[in-house]
């Protein structure tokens, strides 16, 4: 008897679907911010938000400190790599600028200014917690530019004796 050699085809792993939002996403402009561009970027959307924050919802803080989360996070995804350090220093003084229109002081400068001063102090769990993000997502930038330029060096000399 002959033997004969049976040929199975393993079907192929179907490729897994990528969601209409990813591809969204994917389409979008990925800009890249100086560190100047970064600050003023995060600083006049904080005050923008602030502004609305203050007509439409009477100056509500949680409503600002949660707005805030998502401009540190844009702002720590957007800065050049160049500049990655600049936008966990950024992004406190662009919550200092937003805050100033729901701080709600009275009496003249010095109303205003402890007005903020305490605005600041009262809402520091906001500002942590979002000058975290952003030092969180260029930490990890950096750690992902540092691997990728490690792996394009070249390995070290060999020695010949």
């Amino acid at each position: 008897m002959a033997e004969t050699a049976s040929v199975y085809r393993v079907p192929a792993r179907p490729a897994r679907a990528v969601p209409p939002v990813v591809l969204a996403l994917r389409r979008l402009p990925k800009p890249r911010l100086t560190g100047l561009g970064g600050g003023l970027f995060a600083a006049s959307t904080m005050f923008a938000l602030g502004c609305l924050d203050w007509l439409l919802l009477d100056g509500s803080a949680v409503v600002y400190g949660m707005l805030f989360l998502p401009v540190s996070a844009l702002t720590a995804l957007w800065v050049r790599e160049a500049d990655l350090v600049t936008a966990p220093i950024s992004v406190p003084i662009a919550f200092a600028v937003g805050i100033v229109p729901i701080a709600g002081g009275t009496g003249g400068f010095g109303g205003q200014t402890m007005a903020v001063v305490t605005a600041l102090a009262v809402h520091a769990g906001w500002l942590y917690g979002g000058t975290l993000v952003a030092g969180l997502i260029t930490c990890v930038r950096k750690v992902r530019m540092m691997s990728r330029r490690q792996r394009r060096r070249p390995g070290p000399p060999t020695r010949r004796a």
